[in-house]
């Protein structure tokens, strides 16, 4: 965790969601209503947050999950190479909705945003082939 003023303040935030994807809407308008933030400390590996973002979409399709955004999340993440990012969760007010921001390594610009319905999965899960 960090300290709030690292990060661009509620209202700053609310004026970054613009139409990156099809989660900052949503997204907006659970930070409006009182949404909670998480907030991480420290850039990380631009690899380790697409990898992370990959494996969550690939997880999420396999057992069904409602997701906005996660697929644009996944492809305009590939397009930031070799630079590190940083990343928000906001949960909606009424946990209905988990969001996740995207932002550069200053958190100046915000890159992307996703959303995971919070759900009961519609398929079991599968395990996945091991060595």
């Amino acid at each position: 965790m960090t300290f709030q003023n690292e990060y661009p303040p509620r209202p700053g935030l609310v004026a970054m969601l613009a139409d990156q994807t099809a989660a900052c809407a949503p997204a907006r308008e659970a930070l409006l209503a009182g949404g909670e933030i998480r907030l991480f400390g420290r850039a990380v590996p631009d690899w380790m947050v697409r990898g992370i973002t990959f494996s969550r979409l690939q997880h999420a399709r396999r057992i069904g999950l409602v997701t906005v955004g996660l697929d644009e999340s996944v492809e305009i993440l590939s397009r930031h190479r070799d630079v590190p990012l940083r990343t928000v969760l906001l949960d909606a007010p009424d946990r209905s909705w988990f969001f996740t921001l995207y932002f550069n390594a200053t958190a100046t610009e915000l890159l992307a945003c996703s959303a995971v319905k919070n759900q009961p999965p519609t398929r079991k899960p599968t395990r996945r082939p091991g060595p």
